[in-house]
């Protein structure tokens, strides 16, 4: 049996998520501007390649704020139908809001691996300019 609580524990979770989506998608901003003067001042393969990655992070945030949000938008529509009496259509509603949600989630852990990625790039380069000296 579903009742109004349970949608409802739903928004802090998900607030504090989206406001991690958003912590990471200014962070990028931020590294975007950075790149792009560098890259104007001298291109370089090393900062290309930083800027595909860039480019697939921000299409991973995009839709992981999507699905947060969705997830959040159905918790609510899921709130809705338990008031107004139709639990079976708002148990099926928030079902939905947890897959969402996990796929939020899901998208959230490929962006960290390819974050993970940005980083080895990036200390690859030390790495090889230390050798080379």
């Amino acid at each position: 049996m579903l009742n109004l609580t349970t949608p409802g524990i739903f928004f802090s979770a998900i607030s504090l998520i989206l406001l991690a989506y958003t912590n990471r998608f200014l962070a990028l901003a931020t590294l975007v501007r950075q790149l792009h003067a560098q890259y104007i001042d001298k291109p370089d393969t090393l900062l290309m390649a930083q800027i595909r990655n860039i480019r697939k992070r921000l299409v991973l945030i995009k839709w992981m704020q999507w699905f947060g949000v969705s997830s959040l938008f159905l918790s609510v529509l899921s709130m809705i139908f338990i008031y107004i009496v139709h639990e079976n259509i708002a148990e099926y509603i928030f079902g939905l809001s947890m897959l969402t949600l996990l796929i939020s989630l899901g998208l959230s852990v490929s962006e960290i691996h390819i974050s993970v990625k940005a980083l080895d790039l990036r200390l690859s380069d030390i790495e090889e300019n230390t050798q080379n000296k």
